[in-house]
């Protein structure tokens, strides 16, 4: 299990360098977007895009995980195709060839003869990436490569990276939009259950350089199986040079004070995409402690870090490609990322959430089609701590106007 998650991190952190290597030259990054298909859109925007870094950082995954673990690769889903068209309108099936002349040349297919682009591209996709981390050889944990399957979002919140804003400043440590907000997502689960068990959230984008100007990423990974919960989070040491100060960038979670009822406060970040009465509601819970900020995939991280308690989305805009990888983190923390509306049926029926409902990743959507067979149709709430998350939804369900049926299970 430490080999399969060891060599998740390290093919994060190569998708990492890719997504910063596509980003370098402004007048190459403009060849590198292709609007998507009908089919593949995501409802919530105007206008999708995927761009070759997209298509890339998922083939780089599937390639590198199907030759380490051999068979794995038929096992793993996620968001893009391989499917890539030029400006002179030629389809090309994107892969990872056996040398870097190889996938330069194939490269250079997509990118109308862009010598130099390409070949930064293959260097990029075939280079070595060595990561080393005390805690993964302390795992002893087995499970059959033939029981697990893998969700891969390779650009989480493409459209802060195709716009890609470096000056953004933080609200209490949350970026609401920006470079910061994109993130490389691999998610592990098991085949039979649908529950995660592994997950890697790569960074590509935590740090600039003010002197040299370059990114640098920062990771995070954990492990939820079994008896075993163990999370990058808990060690004091530095992720290499992805994270140098990884306790004062990812404080753990403290107790909110109480406000002067006695009652808690509690923070959340969401969407401003956001139903109308559950911002409403999440405004009147979490007063000024309510954030905005971009890409699925970063809000989940904010919980991960501890910035805010909860994240909270009604929408049926996010995806299993989107949540199985920081579920997995999350669970490794004693938290996780729930159905919304099934969470809130049950406390309006005055239930405990006794049962939680978890997102599962191993079915899709009945009668949906394209995308939307694999969105998280009740939307989610994903927290850190079990110790709130029943008062949270509480008071959540407390501030909704319930004349209003359209947003209540």
């Amino acid at each position: 299990m430490s080999a399969i998650l060891r060599e998740l991190l390290r093919a994060s952190e190569k998708a990492g360098c890719i997504a910063r290597a596509c980003r370098q030259e402004e007048t190459l990054f403009k060849l590198l977007i292709e609007e998507k298909k009908e089919g593949e859109k995501n409802k919530k925007f105007l206008t999708d895009f995927k761009t070759l870094a997209d298509v890339l950082v998922q083939e780089v995954i599937k390639h590198d995980m199907g030759k380490k673990f051999p068979g794995l690769e038929k096992n793993i889903a996620g968001e893009e195709s391989n499917e890539f068209t030029n400006e002179l309108g030629e389809k090309i099936l994107v892969q990872v060839c056996p040398t870097e002349e190889e996938t330069a040349s194939l490269l250079r297919k997509v990118l109308d003869g862009n010598e130099a682009a390409s070949k930064v591209l293959a260097r990029a996709v075939h280079q070595d990436v060595l990561l080393s981390d005390p805690a993964l050889d302390a795992i002893n944990v087995n499970i059959p490569q033939s029981d697990i399957a893998m969700w891969v979002d390779p650009i989480d919140s493409t459209y802060q990276y195709i716009k890609g804003s470096m000056d953004i400043k933080p609200n209490q440590g949350i970026y609401p939009k920006g470079l910061q907000c994109v993130t490389v997502l691999i998610g592990v689960y098991q085949i039979d259950t649908g529950l995660p068990i592994m997950g890697v959230i790569n960074q590509p984008f935590a740090t600039r350089d003010p002197k040299t100007l370059r990114w640098k990423g920062q990771w995070y990974w954990g492990l939820s199986y079994m008896d075993t919960n163990i999370c990058s989070l808990q060690f004091s040491a530095a992720n290499g040079e992805a994270n140098d100060k990884p306790s004062s960038i990812c404080p753990q979670h403290s107790e909110k004070n109480k406000s002067e009822s006695g009652k808690h406060s509690y923070s959340a970040v969401t969407s401003s995409a956001e139903a109308k009465d559950i911002l409403a509601s999440l405004t009147a819970v979490c007063k000024e402690d309510l954030h905005f900020a971009a890409g699925a995939g970063y809000k989940c991280l904010c919980v991960v870090q501890g910035l805010v308690d909860f994240y909270v989305f009604s929408e049926d805009t996010t995806f299993k490609w989107d949540c199985c990888a920081p579920h997995a983190i999350l669970r490794s923390l004693g938290g996780g990322i729930l159905d919304l509306s099934e969470c809130m049926k049950t406390v309006r029926q005055q239930k405990r959430l006794q049962e939680k409902p978890n997102l599962l990743y191993n079915a899709e959507v009945e009668g949906a089609t394209g995308a939307d067979r694999w969105a998280n149709k009740g939307g989610l709430v994903a927290y850190r701590s079990e110790k709130h998350l029943e008062d949270f939804m509480a008071l959540l369900m407390k501030n909704i106007p319930f004349q209003n049926v359209n947003i209540l299970p």
